[in-house]
């Protein structure tokens, strides 16, 4: 268990965070930040810790920063429906990326095979292609 007596330096190790980024969490609003008792030290409880941890998995699958916050907010066990809606939205996107990473995968093999090739000895064709107007 974690106790509720934590610096900031703590709460980050627990978190497996950088100082610095609880602190930038702090500007955002994704945690809190506790008051600091004249002449002390703040001190963080655990769920701070828990609430990086989710932050830092969140993000880790893909999740930008706006998003969860937006999973943040939907953590009250009673939006399943808009937090898979999120979900969803998330996993098309990455659809799409992973689409056009493919679709750049196979120009470039292309252009480097043709490269290879050395059929265009006076000019480069990945240089030819990128310079050709569309």
């Amino acid at each position: 268990m974690i106790e509720n007596n934590l610096t900031i330096g703590q709460v980050a190790g627990e978190a497996g965070v950088h100082v610095e980024t609880v602190r930038y969490y702090q500007r955002i609003g994704l945690i809190g930040e506790p008051l600091r008792p004249s002449g002390g030290v703040r001190r963080y409880g655990g769920a701070v810790v828990q609430r990086l941890r989710f932050v830092k998995r969140a993000q880790e699958i893909g999740f930008s920063l706006d998003e969860v916050r937006q999973l943040l907010a939907l953590d009250d066990g009673q939006s399943c429906r808009e937090t898979r809606q999120l979900a969803e939205h998330k996993l098309a996107v990455i659809e799409q990326r992973l689409a056009d990473l493919a679709r750049i995968r196979k120009t470039l093999k292309a252009l480097v095979a043709e490269c290879e090739s050395g059929k265009r000895p006076r000019s480069c064709p990945i240089i030819a292609t990128l310079s050709a107007a569309n």
